[in-house]
């Protein structure tokens, strides 16, 4: 006969190594698995039955001194393990913790604290990499502690194609900020063969920017042959323009023979490689362009006139038709011979900071040469060396070096400039145009024509004067010290005229169309609540110094090192999408986060006292204990 009551006896032990086992293999694996939850269940069930049958039939069993002691440490050891569990929960829920490093190492620094509590809309971090690094998990936990909003995700780009494809991911490693719809690279942390940790100034000067409206707008200089733009072509430049749409920036076609205004929204403007000479037009766009303030960014192969010498001139920068060769050889190694110079020296400025002793290389380049302009500040950027020199004939079986002809290394492959153009040159640009500049559209508002004694004549002819009615407003914009008219107002955009408007009553008098002599007649210049947002706005102005404007200039002496085939290789890419960062970069400054290091705490020593602490640790000290232990047992003996 079956004996259930041994089975029930015993059924404690099933139900204690399921449930156990279950538990484990869930909180290891936590994938919810039917087998898991199965013996967790069943386990479960097994103690319960053997607790029943023990309150049923085994009531004695209860009454037992040993049983109550029992059952009362049993409530106290599961009341403890739930107290625990609870304690754990809640401080894995609304975990604070407390940084003891000297340094504060684990905690993000006051401006990104700052940053994330302002965060109102979700953010997201998208990490490429096959196996998250301990140290880049720690620290967007800490990020995300301090704003729920902020969300991350380790990604594997192998296995979610989807993913890899949407955000473009061209390097394993790369690093994506998302903020509404717009995407940002923010860091690659695999350089060569070397994974970096997360940086907390990249990622927290990533998110400071991506939450802006503002896009910077970069446009490339099309129709002399320079690089296309397009994937399809074989000399494209796809892969930087990609690259800098990747970092937030909005990238345009610029022909100016097509359209031969500069638009406003130009932040930079690149030309990439151009076979043929600009137009003269083109190139008194681009100096105005240039005196007013814009930033360029010149890639200029040798042997090519590209007719922008009028613009260099300005700058102090002179080009050189050599062909720079490196002697050292080291070019063999990218497969280009002795006149792709390979450059590890570069100047000290925020373009190169990061690059140490990195290579980049440059195939059939040309020197750059300065000369002191005033208010003119050059920066080497690229630096060649020693062993390089300036060939003057390239067409010699045999490179060698020339002293009467060719130039010897160091000297310059890319130089950085900064232009500041004093208050003269902007009144001579804006202030004082010529009478053939002069028309009825940029002066005359159109409500005013019919009051015209005579017609203005064509560009040459003679001096002609009119009359306005007795009061007539027109726009001025203090900063820019230039006037439009109704008509051209809607043309501009609102952020250059919505709050520095101020309203010019003119006298009823004959007014002088020709010079600056129309700023004689200017009877009272009439703002909202007596002149105070002129008076705040010429304080504003006053602290970034309204006396000068700044313009920027990036110049190297070869294009190719951002063709498709080369914009990836080392650091020449960096050299590129920095120098457009730099450029469009004018008015805005990173944050200032210092990183945070360990201390050094560690001990110099000489090799004597190396040697020293190796015979104390190794003979000295164990030998005396061994000593000291046969001494005690020979006393006791």
């Amino acid at each position: 006969m079956f004996n259930y009551r041994k089975v029930l006896k015993y059924l404690l032990i099933p139900g204690l190594v399921m449930t156990v086992a279950g538990l484990i293999a869930e909180s290891m694996t936590k994938s919810g698995s039917i087998l898991y939850v199965s013996l967790i269940v069943t386990g479960s069930t097994f103690i319960i039955i053997w607790l029943s049958y023990l309150l049923i039939a085994r009531r004695s069993f209860w009454q037992r001194r040993s049983s109550q002691a029992g059952t009362n440490a049993l409530i106290s050891t599961l009341s403890l393990i739930i107290i625990l569990g609870i304690i754990n929960f809640l401080a894995a829920r609304y975990l604070n913790p407390i940084d003891l490093t000297e340094n504060q190492l684990f905690t993000v620094s006051l401006q990104t604290q700052k940053i994330l509590q302002n965060i109102n809309e979700p953010v997201k971090v998208w990490l490429f990499v096959k196996a998250p690094d301990p140290r880049d998990k720690n620290l967007l936990e800490n990020y995300r502690r301090y704003n729920e909003k902020f969300k991350f995700e380790f990604i594997d780009p192998d296995t979610n194609l989807g993913l890899t494809k949407r955000f473009d991911v061209n390097s394993l490693g790369d690093v994506y900020l998302e903020y509404r719809n717009k995407r940002q690279l923010v860091q690659t942390l695999l350089q060569f063969n070397t994974q970096e940790p997360l940086s907390e100034i990249k990622l927290t000067n990533a998110i400071e920017k991506i939450q802006r409206n503002y896009i910077p707008t970069v446009y490339f200089l099309q129709g002399h042959g320079e690089y296309s733009l397009e994937e399809s072509h074989e000399d494209s430049i796809f892969i930087a323009v990609n690259s800098l749409k990747n970092k937030g920036h909005n990238i345009k076609p610029l022909n100016l023979v097509m359209s031969p205004k500069i638009p406003d929204d130009a932040d930079a403007i690149i030309i990439a490689g151009s076979q043929r000479k600009l137009f003269e037009q083109e190139v008194k766009a681009l100096e105005t362009y240039s005196d007013q303030g814009g930033n360029l960014f010149l890639l200029l192969n040798p042997n090519i006139e590209t007719g922008l010498e009028p613009i260099l001139e300005k700058w102090g920068v002179k080009l050189d038709n050599r062909i720079v060769v490196d002697g050292s050889g080291r070019g063999n190694l990218v497969g280009f011979g002795p006149v792709t110079p390979l450059i590890n020296t570069y100047g000290n400025h925020p373009i190169t900071k990061e690059f140490n002793n990195g290579i980049s290389f440059y195939p059939l380049a040309r020197p750059i040469d300065t000369i002191k302009v005033e208010n003119v500040e050059a920066t080497s950027l690229l630096i060649a060396s020693e062993q390089m020199w300036a060939e003057s004939n390239v067409e010699s079986e045999k490179l060698t070096f020339d002293e009467t002809q060719d130039i010897a290394g160091p000297f310059d492959l890319g130089v950085v400039l900064i232009r500041q153009i004093g208050p003269d040159k902007k009144q001579k640009s804006q202030l004082s145009p010529s009478s053939s500049q002069l028309n009825k559209d940029s002066l005359i508002p159109s409500h005013a024509e019919k009051y015209m004694e005579k017609k203005l004549p064509k560009k040459g002819g003679k001096e002609t004067s009119f009359s306005f009615p007795k009061e007539t407003e027109i726009t001025f914009i203090p900063n820019s010290f230039s006037m439009i008219t109704p008509s051209k107002r809607r043309e501009l955009s609102m952020s250059s005229i919505s709050s520095n408007n101020v309203k010019i009553r003119l006298v009823p008098s004959i007014i002088d169309v020709q010079g600056s002599d129309l700023y004689s007649f200017l009877e009272t210049i009439e703002t909202k609540e007596n002149n105070s947002f002129y008076e705040e706005n010429q304080k504003k102005t006053t602290l970034k110094n309204p006396d000068t404007i700044e313009s920027r200039l990036v110049i190297i002496g070869n294009s190719r090192f951002i063709t498709n085939s080369l914009f990836n290789q080392q650091l020449n890419g960096d050299v590129f999408l920095n120098s457009v960062q730099w450029l469009v970069s004018k008015n805005d400054q990173p944050l200032s986060i210092r990183p945070k290091e360990a201390k050094n705490r560690r001990i110099n020593l000489t090799p004597v006292q190396a040697r020293l602490l190796t015979f104390l640790t190794l003979i000295f000290f164990p030998l005396g204990g061994f000593l000291a232990g046969f001494m005690t047992w020979l006393r006791r003996r």
